[in-house]
């Protein structure tokens, strides 16, 4: 069982900044394929950012490549999603979510297993 706690969300006007932070509970986070989701108001979930268990494959949705950038730190069971140049479309809810499948990184909802509660994005114009 993986627990995770998101935090680091807020306002921030267009053009600034962000940088969200999942705290992992569990020895066997190490090991698990982390992604970053977001949800705005009347859409549905979507992929942002996924990080393999070793951090050496990245996959990102397009409407953010080249802003945000995934990294995690497993000595501190930690994943993290820095976001730069953030737009308005980019307010929403960002999760934070585990796949404990050993296979490659994936962007589809059903293939990760737990989720954090979430933190409000929210960027004025």
């Amino acid at each position: 069982q993986v627990q995770l706690v998101e935090s680091g969300g807020g306002l921030v006007q267009a053009g600034g900044s962000l940088r969200l932070s999942c705290a992992a509970s569990g020895r066997t986070f190490n090991y698990y394929n982390m992604g970053w989701f977001r949800q705005a108001p009347g859409k549905e979930r979507e992929f942002v950012a996924g990080i393999s268990w070793r951090g050496d494959s990245i996959d990102y949705a397009d409407s953010v490549k080249g802003r945000f950038t995934i990294s995690r730190d497993n000595a501190k069971n930690t994943v993290y999603l820095q976001m730069n140049t953030l737009k308005p479309e980019d307010t929403a809810v960002y999760y934070c979510a585990a796949d404990r499948r050993y296979s490659g990184l994936s962007q589809q909802l059903a293939e990760y297993d737990y989720w954090g509660q979430g933190t409000q994005v929210t960027v004025s114009s």
